[in-house]
This record gives C-alpha cells, structure tokens and sequence, in this order.
C-alpha cells in the first residue's frame, strides 16, 4: 500500500515507500486482523503467528486472549459467561475480579 504523502512525493524525490500491511482473513472471508508499518520498520512475523493461534483458541474455546498471550497461556473467561457456567464449561476457573477469570487453555 502507499500513502497519498508518499504518492504526492514521488513526483518530487522519484521514490514512493510503501506501508507494509498484513491482512488475516478467516475461512469465511472475514477481515480479523488488519496491521500497517511503515516501509522504514520490518514486520514481526512471530507476532502475526501469535495473534493467528489468538484468534483460533477464541473462535474454538469461546474465550479471549491477555496480553502477550502465547500458546499455553491462561486464557480470558469472556463476561458474557457466568462463574458457574464457565466452571461447567472450562473446569477451573481463576476469578482475579468479578469481571476478570481465567482458566486454562
């Protein structure tokens, strides 16, 4: 992709910088994931794998993902699902707060 700033130069300086965009789209060709560096900062390709394993773990178990999540990690109960059901569900569940439980991935 280029930016209308970098289009606008090129006629200027000779050169367009792109920006780098990664785009994950689900099998239902759902945009899940759009993210843009600019040409001058390389993409992290373990962060595009991570957030890959994110979205599959929530879209299979029901459950979000906590910062820095990596395969393995405690997963988030989502508030929609009371304590009791997420035991049922899950088996353990970690309750930090009341809006805010854990359990296992």
């Amino acid at each position: 992709m280029v930016s209308q700033d970098e289009l606008d130069n090129l006629a200027e300086k000779g050169i367009a910088f792109t920006i780098r965009s990664v785009f994950v789209i689900d099998p239902s060709k759902k945009i899940r994931l759009t993210m843009m560096y600019p040409a001058s900062t390389g993409r992290n390709s373990a962060e595009v794998l991570r957030v890959i394993d994110s979205l599959q773990t929530g879209d299979k178990r029901g459950v979000a993902t906590p910062i820095d999540w990596q395969v393995g990690d405690d997963v988030i109960v989502p508030t929609s699902v009371s304590t009791a059901d997420a035991e049922k569900k899950f088996g353990s569940v970690r309750e930090v707060k009341p809006y805010l439980r854990y359990t296992k991935s």
